[in-house]
């Protein structure tokens, strides 16, 4: 047996071939966080935050997240309990399948997007022809580009408190007679509720902070798809001192969410 003392010193140990790389690491997530709020321009910070240009984007951003999220819920919570409990042939490949959108360029997303819900795509022509719905270059087809790439999100974190829940309680449930839709709103859903929080969580901030997909998809139009991201992106050409600002309220955004999410992350990691 090792001696606690030992096992201690063992653990307080600190190999400086690990340590001067893990500071330059976080020194090079860090450093320019802090050059954000260095450079901020704090004595014009409360004129700009409540400037028309910075509430009709950070309105339309919320809206638009949140909308995003909705429909992250609808489909993604049955999506993930179809790849946590459904014995399905493939499922792997399924799971892989949908979390492309993470690792895929959000550029390309839009693309894809534009090739399939296009005027010309291959759904996207008869939503149009049929129905006169055009989605590209309008709100909702932010709402559609930010749901693309935040509905993975969503599907992992519930998959995985999904899996980690107790089957027994459903079991029961359908033992004393519970349809499987009752047992799922009833059972399943409350017991994986964090999960849920969790992933909604995630997904709105993705969403809330998706550039690519959506300056590709719904183009820039001040008012209808100029969201936060793309704010920045358009001011950072005329007005720098506003795109630190607005980059700020998004810095502000992420660390809430970080906070939010942290006792969850802690209850994981023990």
């Amino acid at each position: 047996m090792i001696a606690p003392s030992r096992r201690r010193a063992a653990r307080g140990r600190r190999p400086v071939a690990l340590v001067l790389p893990a500071v330059c690491g976080l020194a090079f997530l860090v450093v320019p966080l802090i050059g954000l709020l260095v450079r901020a321009p704090w004595a014009t910070m409360p004129s700009r935050l409540f400037s028309a240009e910075v509430g009709q984007a950070l309105r339309l951003s919320l809206v638009c997240a949140s909308a995003a999220t909705v429909i992250c819920l609808v489909f993604g919570i049955p999506l993930a309990w179809l790849l946590a409990r459904a014995e399905l042939p493939g499922r792997g490949i399924i799971r892989a399948l949908v979390t492309v959108p993470l690792v895929l360029p959000p550029v390309v997303g839009g693309v894809a997007l534009l090739l399939v819900l296009g005027r010309r795509g291959l759904i996207g022509r008869y939503l149009y022809e049929w129905f006169g719905v055009s989605l590209p270059f309008t709100t909702a087809g932010v709402i559609v580009a930010e749901a693309f790439v935040a509905m993975p999100f969503l599907v992992i974190s519930v998959e995985g408190a999904l899996r980690a829940a107790d089957p027994r309680y459903e079991e029961a449930a359908a033992t004393l007679g519970a349809t499987g839709w009752y047992t799922f709103r009833r059972v399943t859903l409350p017991s994986v509720l964090p999960g849920v929080v969790a992933g909604a969580v995630l997904c709105w901030a993705r969403a809330l902070g998706e550039f690519g997909a959506t300056i590709t998809f719904a183009g820039n139009f001040p008012g209808r798809t100029t969201t936060m991201p793309l704010a920045v992106y358009l001011a950072l050409e005329t007005d720098p001192d506003a795109a630190i600002v607005l980059s700020l309220v998004l810095l502000a955004v992420s660390v809430a969410v970080l906070v939010a999410l942290r006792e969850r992350w802690i209850r994981g990691a023990v």
